[in-house]
């Protein structure tokens, strides 16, 4: 969730360890500020956001021990994380859990901080730059559980190339997460929907684990909805939920 509850980030750009830091040119992310911050949350990008910030390293992988300063037993992701509200709620109630955020939108950025500090979340951890950048610096098989909440659906035709869900950045994901590791992706916009079921349908990588309609018609109770889904539901969207489990790691 990026601008408006968005992902805006390159798929294309998401294909793996080639697509290092130094080459990858972000297109694709919304605006990154939108309102004027109030002061208390100007004051939090000035002094918390940088004892949470993820650095990424010139080569190599990211040393996620290093990024949370303990053993990372279990990290869970979050792609475009809008205001924050489910990436807190998320880190609240898994205190052992490492929780990675990305998201570009500072105005977003803020509403996190602010939960950071309300609720005095140690755990958590920003990357406020475009996703691929992140994508490709992460270690193979170091994400337990990933999210991805209200993704921009680029509806126009010519926009397709855009969605986030696409065959290289399914496969880049398949790489990063753990046998068993769980994919949950979030979309109020039908055309989206279809989209990923058959993206997702078409490769070998996860399973999806609904079984009956109500798996993907109704949020899980550890599945805490998030403002722009409540948006869309006021506004007549019914939103979905989709669950995938990761089986196998992807060849070569």
């Amino acid at each position: 969730m990026i601008s408006s509850g968005h992902s805006r980030v390159s798929a294309d750009a998401c294909s793996g360890p080639s697509a290092r830091r130094d080459g990858a040119k972000p297109r694709f992310h919304g605006r990154r500020q939108g309102r004027p911050l109030r002061k208390g949350r100007a004051r939090l990008i000035q002094t918390l956001l940088p004892t949470l910030s993820v650095t990424l390293p010139d080569t190599g992988a990211l040393d996620l021990d290093q990024v949370f300063g303990r053993t990372t037993t279990e990290v869970w992701l979050e792609i475009g994380f809008g205001s924050g509200e489910h990436l807190a709620w998320q880190a609240a109630h898994y205190p052992s859990v490492s929780i990675l955020g990305c998201e570009v939108f500072v105005n977003g950025v803020a509403s996190l901080l602010r939960h950071v500090q309300d609720k005095e979340l140690k755990n958590i951890r920003v990357f406020n730059q475009d996703a691929h950048h992140l994508l490709a610096a992460l270690p193979d098989n170091s994400i337990r559980r990933l999210f991805l909440l209200h993704p921009d659906p680029w509806p126009k035709h010519r926009h397709i190339a855009r969605r986030f869900v696409q065959e290289q950045s399914i496969r880049r994901l398949a790489q990063l997460m753990q046998k068993g590791g769980d994919l949950r992706v979030a979309t109020d916009h039908p055309t989206y929907l279809s989209w990923t079921l058959r993206m997702m349908a078409r490769q070998p990588w996860f399973d999806w684990t609904a079984t009956t309609a109500r798996d993907w018609l109704f949020r899980p109770d550890d599945w805490p909805q998030t403002r722009y889904g409540a948006k869309a539901e006021r506004e007549g969207r019914r939103c979905t939920y989709l669950g995938y489990r990761r089986n196998r790691q992807p060849a070569g």
